[in-house]
């Protein structure tokens, strides 16, 4: 594959989710993008910890607003070289209808807002959910990055991962 899969994480707040995160990228072959403001320090040893050994190998890029990551993720998507993906408990459709042919870019909000709303009424037709019972609000963050990653990396035949 010519270019590997990114997550993004916008505004995490939890260093455990994201040090959880960067492990699975690195073992995924993927990238991690952080948009702040972010709800810890990098140096932060939540991070490291949950992160283990793995940290030090993350191809890491942290942007510093939604506005500057945007501008990133449409010339990305427009000139067809990834597919966006926005991860939300609102979406109409589940991940069991995500179609996918080139790599991706897999977009969490926080854990406590999610991504913003007006965000993603721009492009509903990028913003999928997993499916969960209904008398619940969500996965754990890091658990669901783990979830949609891994049905990526499924349709793309796990790339360069065996």
């Amino acid at each position: 594959m010519k270019h590997k899969n990114i997550i993004v994480l916008v505004n995490p707040d939890i260093p455990y989710n994201t040090g959880n995160i960067g492990r699975t990228c690195v073992i995924a072959n993927a990238e991690l993008h952080l948009v702040k403001p972010l709800g810890f320090s990098l140096d932060d040893k939540y991070i490291k910890r949950a992160g283990m050994d793995y940290w030090q190998d993350i191809e890491l890029t942290v942007w510093e607003s939604l506005d500057e990551f945007s501008k990133f993720l449409e010339e990305k998507v427009e000139s067809n070289e990834y597919q966006a993906i926005y991860c939300t408990t609102k979406a109409k459709k589940n991940i069991g209808e995500l179609k996918i042919d080139r790599p991706a870019i897999i977009i969490l909000g926080s854990e406590s807002a999610g991504l913003p709303e007006d965000w993603m009424a721009l492009h509903p037709d990028r913003c999928y959910r997993i499916p969960m019972s209904e008398h619940y609000r969500s996965l754990n963050l890091s658990n669901s990055e783990a979830i949609v990653l891994y049905e990526v990396l499924r349709q793309q035949g796990y790339p360069e991962l065996h």
